[in-house]
């Protein structure tokens, strides 16, 4: 039986990450993580390399000689969560088990998962840039003007080959897109997120990515499970949060990493606390934007007085 429960949790959890950058607004940040090197524990390392321009060549002594140089910025992962499920065994008989436990695990992936995993993703990207995060006001009038203003901005630092991403709150495109501006230059292309391709809509030729507003807040209250008020789990909008209109970036900027995302599942034989099937699934992961990058980051965000045109997310989208 054990071998058959380990398989069980194999196709599980195959079928699960496929689903999961599927439905992540952010999954495409996945795929920047390929150079990312993992030492154990909760450390990786991002690489970060340098070197100097060109220098005037002497027809006598040939060239100057410059440098490169390869750094690494190490950072530490802090999103650890995880929980399990228990299915009874006379509600679950072993013939039927796959396809009752993948739509408890597929249903908790829909969500719980990717809610809270895209909601900190953001939160996390506005943090990261605040520096660089612009204050404003959502109006009908001006609000194209503004997003177009980050996206020259952006831009005008990596240059017109790089492929720009606006991840987007749902509400604000929706204003966008009843603007005559907008459908002067909107367009449709192709965006790749790991192994899927979807169609998506430009405008002036950057992606945008469409986010469900109770996910697009500055930040959030992840609940341990345990202290009073978060014992059912999710996350929360934070007392204090503000809304994220969009986010302007090049795709490769921010790097999302997961290094467990581990199913496993007990039969009623070897789970000795009930007789029942239990299902655990752990999610271990975070976000980084390299130094270099930061300035090439542009978060617009409500002033702190407007934030009530969405309520908090309780970490559950129907």
């Amino acid at each position: 039986m054990a071998l058959n429960t380990i398989a069980y949790a194999e196709i599980l959890q195959t079928a699960l990450d496929k689903k999961a950058v599927a439905d992540l607004t952010s999954g495409f940040m996945d795929a920047n993580a390929g150079q990312v090197i993992y030492d154990g524990g909760n450390s990786i390392k991002i690489p970060k390399m340098s070197m100097t321009g060109l220098m005037e060549y002497d027809r006598d002594n040939g060239y100057v000689t410059g440098s490169v140089t390869l750094e690494y910025e190490k950072k530490t992962m802090t999103m650890d969560r995880g929980t399990g499920f228990q299915l009874d065994s006379q509600d679950v008989n072993e013939s039927n088990f796959i396809a009752s436990a993948t739509t408890v695990a597929g249903e908790f992936q829909r969500t719980q998962v990717v809610p809270e995993v895209d909601a900190y993703r953001y939160s996390r990207i506005a943090a990261l840039a605040a520096a660089y995060a612009i204050s404003y006001t959502v109006d009908s009038l001006t609000v194209f003007d503004a997003l177009m203003d980050d996206i020259t901005k952006v831009r005008d630092i990596v240059g017109e080959n790089e492929e720009i991403v606006i991840s987007i709150n749902g509400l604000v495109k929706g204003q966008i897109e009843k603007l005559k501006s907008f459908e002067r230059v909107v367009s449709v292309g192709e965006f790749s997120a790991g192994e899927i391709t979807t169609k998506v809509k430009k405008i002036d030729n950057a992606v945008l990515l469409p986010v469900p507003s109770t996910r697009m807040k500055d930040a959030y209250v992840f609940a341990d499970g345990k202290t009073e008020g978060q014992k059912t789990g999710g996350f929360t909008a934070a007392a204090d949060a503000k809304q994220i209109n969009w986010i302007v970036m090049p795709k490769r900027a921010a790097i999302a990493v997961c290094k467990q995302d581990k199913m496993k599942i007990f039969d009623p034989e070897h789970y000795w606390k009930a007789d029942a099937w239990f299902i655990t699934y752990r999610k271990y992961h975070d976000l980084w934007i390299k130094d270099n990058m930061l300035e090439t980051v542009r978060p617009n965000i409500q002033p702190a007085a407007t934030t009530t045109q969405t309520p908090p997310s309780t970490g559950t989208e129907g």
